[in-house]
């Protein structure tokens, strides 16, 4: 009888650890792009949820990054006027204000819990929109770019009902 009893327990633990994890997986993604200029662009990144009241609470000036997600290049690259020099980034967000972000990288990795130095942040020349549907986990791409960005390959972060696209030249 003892035995049954700590043998249903196991399979009741079992089941509820492995339902939880199935309900909600986090797994790595890397998506590569060879662009029309030659440049390969990898983009390599853990899932997270997208919980847009975290995103509330960032302070206006704040630079944050999701799970680290990070951007290599095989080429000097441009965004406006800033320069990305041929290498592997960190990509990030700063918040403008509460309703508006800036794209931005910073080279290397940033460890987690660590404060960049914000004069590394090099800023790419972005578009923000509030409404572009829902992500329910955190979706990193590079697309072609349209609008402003026409002609353009973009690195976009789409998190909950927030899209950013960077432009990279």
């Amino acid at each position: 009888m003892k035995k049954l009893a700590v043998v249903s327990l196991s399979l009741a633990l079992s089941v509820a650890v492995g339902s939880s994890l199935l309900a909600h997986p986090h797994f790595n993604k890397t998506v590569t792009a060879k662009l029309p200029s030659g440049a390969e662009v990898t983009i390599a990144y853990n899932t997270t949820p997208a919980n847009e009241l975290r995103a509330k609470e960032v302070k206006v000036g704040a630079f944050v990054t999701p799970r680290r997600p990070t951007l290599k290049l095989s080429t000097d690259m441009k965004s406006g006027t800033a320069t990305i020099p041929a290498g592997e980034y960190t990509i990030g967000v700063i918040k403008n204000s509460e309703s508006d972000w800036t794209m931005a990288l910073y080279p290397g990795q940033v460890a987690r819990g660590a404060e960049p130095d914000a004069s590394k942040l090099i800023r790419l020349d972005s578009m923000y929109q509030a409404s572009s549907g829902t992500a329910d986990h955190m979706l990193i791409d590079i697309t072609p770019g349209h609008g402003k960005f026409e002609g353009k390959p973009v690195l976009t972060l789409h998190f909950g009902s927030m899209l950013l696209a960077g432009a990279l030249d």
